[in-house]
């Protein structure tokens, strides 16, 4: 759970190896520890803005006035995101959904992107949290070797912005911003948002799943397995508890996950837990996503959504009680062919609680609408 020193929010992390120490002697002889490299936590924190150890191999670069610029206008725009977002979200999860603050096995957010924020902010308990989308990892970026730093650090600036003044991520945008200055990728968006939530990164492994659905490890750069992807485990720093994040570079279309099994298989393995749907741009509507449709009901206790999720059609009431929050105004233009009448009219029939907080499409808290799905 974000706590209040949630303020900056960057991008871009990285794995580069754990920090190797060689010992170099003082004048008086006493052994004095000299960093040869850094660990993925530092390079988090570096690049979302926060301070790193001064034993640091970063510690020299946030005394650069790029660096500091980053840090500051990332302290800005994550203050304003906490006031906005994230403390009406908590006053409103105490009241509506205490459930979700209880732990939960799995989490899993299909359609996700790069974006760990508000999974966390919704399940912070998971044990382990599975995010997938067609955006790929990237690159381990080091910044000890970013030729242009203000340029890099302005281009991660970039590729959050509409994340940062929305709610959610827009993928042209990230493939514009995040293919230069040599920080490509999801990766740095997952890191920085983990260092942000208070949390501590204890190791990175890359690798890919095979056919069986199982996580081989690989080096980053070697390129195998039809579903490539990232085991990130760090600690929470406020409660201690061990969790596990997972990104995959994969296709959940029928056809997708026809031509890669692994994915699902990998996520079979998991058991049942709770979903998360949020902007995934209207495609559980089509026929073609039937299968990873009915797998995010098969294995969900909890589905929290909003209208761009899971069609109401496909709620049996018979298994899901179905609980309604905000205001539905129908889609937003550019889908407005996903029309749900029956739930416009749920919602004029029911007058559910209004909602403080912006989700999904509907960044503006008073058009906004979130949907919350409990298995009977």
């Amino acid at each position: 759970m974000i706590k209040t020193n949630w303020a900056a929010f960057a991008l871009i992390v990285a794995l580069v190896t754990q920090p190797a120490v060689s010992a170099q002697q003082h004048p008086e002889g006493v052994p004095r520890a000299i960093p040869v490299n850094t660990g993925p936590n530092d390079v988090a924190r570096f690049l979302a803005g926060m301070p790193v150890p001064e034993d640091s191999a970063l510690a020299p670069l946030t005394r650069d006035p790029a660096w500091q610029a980053h840090a500051a206008f990332f302290e800005e725009q994550f203050s304003k995101i906490n006031l906005r977002q994230l403390q009406k979200l908590h006053a409103w999860q105490a009241t509506y959904l205490p459930e979700s603050l209880q732990p939960v096995p799995v989490v899993f957010y299909m359609f996700s992107g790069p974006d760990f924020l508000y999974v966390d902010q919704f399940f912070p308990k998971a044990a382990v949290y599975v995010l997938c989308g067609k955006e790929s990892l990237g690159p381990p970026p080091d910044p000890l070797h970013i030729t242009n730093l203000a340029g890099a650090l302005g281009n991660l600036e970039n590729a959050m912005k509409s994340s940062l003044n929305t709610t959610y991520f827009i993928t042209k945008d990230m493939k514009i911003d995040l293919h230069e200055q040599n920080l490509n990728g999801v990766l740095p968006i997952l890191y920085t948002c983990i260092a942000r939530a208070d949390k501590s990164i204890t190791s990175v492994s890359f690798g890919s799943l095979n056919s069986a659905g199982v996580f081989e490890e690989s080096a980053p750069e070697k390129k195998g397995g039809s579903t490539p992807g990232v085991r990130i485990r760090y600690t929470d720093n406020q409660s201690g508890d061990a969790q596990t994040l997972y990104y995959f570079t994969t296709d959940v279309s029928d056809s997708g996950i026809k031509a890669a099994p692994g994915f699902l298989k990998f996520c079979q393995r998991l058991g049942t837990g709770a979903s998360f749907l949020k902007s995934p741009s209207y495609l559980l509507f089509e026929s073609s996503f039937n299968t990873i449709r009915n797998f995010i009901s098969d294995h969900s206790n909890m589905i929290v959504q909003d209208d761009s999720g899971i069609p109401l059609a496909y709620f049996d009431p018979n298994k899901w009680n179905l609980r309604f929050f905000g205001v539905y105004l129908g889609p937003i233009d550019l889908f407005k062919q996903y029309d749900q009448p029956h739930l416009r009219e749920l919602y004029q029939q029911t007058n559910p609680p209004a909602l403080e907080f912006g989700f999904g499409y509907r960044w503006n808290y008073k058009e906004a609408n979130l949907i919350v799905a409990t298995r009977k």
